[in-house]
């Protein structure tokens, strides 16, 4: 099931991402509004194209979460992998978005003061490319 799911959303999120499938969005909306004064504007003319799109917008929500939590496990782990063969890399940066919120922003001010420190050298006119630390 999870394989089917995981198949449908990519491909359906694909297909929703083309042009052609926006100018199919824009083309109903414009039947929808030509067909505004022969329904005299009613309730039910509104009516089907607020269901339909509510519809569509909810289930696209759980496709395109579905895809970005896929691309960002991807992401995340080609990042690891660069750090793991990086020689010198701190392996303790592996899997940081696993971390509790207040140990990765004590990993983020760490880093913070690396850069402010790197830039503070090139105003100096020193090199910011060492890698050793303190």
């Amino acid at each position: 099931m999870r394989f089917s799911y995981s198949r449908f959303a990519k491909t359906s999120s694909k297909w929703c991402g083309r042009p052609r499938t926006f100018t199919l969005a824009v083309v109903v909306i414009a039947v929808w509004l030509i067909t505004g004064p022969i329904f005299a504007f009613s309730d039910t003319w509104q009516l089907i194209i607020n269901t339909a799109t509510t519809i569509i917008t909810f289930l696209m929500v759980f496709l395109i979460q579905h895809t970005q939590n896929r691309d960002t496990e991807a992401i995340q782990v080609k990042l690891d992998e660069l750090i793991r063969a990086t020689q010198g890399a701190h392996n303790a940066l592996l899997d940081l978005e696993e971390l509790e919120e207040d140990r990765l922003d004590a990993f983020r001010a760490r880093y913070l003061a690396l850069a402010e420190a790197a830039r503070s050298d090139l105003r100096r006119g020193q090199l910011d490319t060492d890698t050793s630390e303190a």
